[in-house]
């Protein structure tokens, strides 16, 4: 069992990419080749519902920060082991190489405006598993290029030369993000990858829960004139459709299998 004030890694686990996940602290230096999927070096808010403080270890650094954001009034604790325990249970990680972060450890990235699918799954999966802090730009289509030059900001989902994250063959962008980042080894993305790439490719074949992902998507787009307002909508979509990869693939519906034993059908 944790130690009071700490988290196991596999509790913590099953907490990352849920709207609920408390916000993760990554104390270790700059420059590190992985880091647990979501956490970040900024400093949470104190408004904050939760905090996991996350050092090498687990040891007095990582201690230390939690008992002052608990004084502060931040439930806080420890990552049992850190960020070694967490390496040592075979636990998925982020690759960071590819990956550009500002001085306030934030991503910055523009895609074209008007999203449907890939321009919705992929800010969700950065907001949840990357960078719970990233700047998302929308722009018109020819715009992404010079945008991107002069905010530094990382295009994606667009064809145009240079761009490392869109489409590459019959794959979309998100999978290309998950292929490069480490995070197609969460296994409820990997069931997830098959639902958008056959909404984003129209290939409703590849996955029976594609079909519903296109028209939920193209509603979005219609009840939506602001991207940012559709792309909170999709976030509450996408994190529905991540939690049935993860915990109820196998159930099923229908007007018998929910009746109490003994009822009426």
């Amino acid at each position: 069992m944790p130690a009071p004030d700490s988290i196991a890694p596999a509790t913590l686990a099953r907490l990352i990419g849920t709207p609920g996940a408390p916000a993760l602290l990554d104390l270790r230096p700059p420059g590190a080749p992985t880091r647990i999927p979501g956490a970040s070096r900024r400093a949470p808010s104190l408004d904050a519902r939760a905090v996991v403080v996350i050092d090498v270890t687990g040891g007095a650094e990582a201690h230390a920060a939690a008992a002052r954001l608990r004084h502060d009034g931040v439930a806080a604790e420890v990552l049992e082991g850190g960020h070694d325990g967490w390496a040592a249970a075979g636990l998925p990680m982020l690759l960071e190489a590819a990956l550009q972060r500002d001085a306030d450890d934030r991503t910055h990235w523009v895609t074209r405006s008007r999203p449907k699918v890939d321009r919705i799954a992929c800010p969700w999966l950065i907001r949840r598993f990357v960078d719970p802090h990233a700047v998302i730009l929308f722009v018109a289509p020819g715009e992404v290029p010079g945008v991107a030059a002069a905010t530094g900001a990382v295009p994606f989902d667009i064809a145009a030369d240079g761009v490392r994250w869109s489409h590459r063959g019959e794959n979309c962008t998100f999978d290309a993000l998950l292929e490069d980042l480490g995070l197609g080894a969460i296994p409820a993305l990997a069931r997830l990858a098959p639902i958008v790439r056959g909404a984003d490719t129209a290939r409703p074949d590849l996955a029976p829960e594609a079909a519903g992902l296109v028209a939920l998507s193209l509603g979005l787009s219609r009840l939506f004139s602001d991207d940012h307002r559709q792309l909170e909508a999709g976030m509450t979509l996408y994190d529905a459709f991540y939690r049935w990869a993860r915990d109820a693939q196998d159930e099923r519906h229908d007007w018998t299998s929910h009746q109490p034993r003994g009822g009426r059908a």
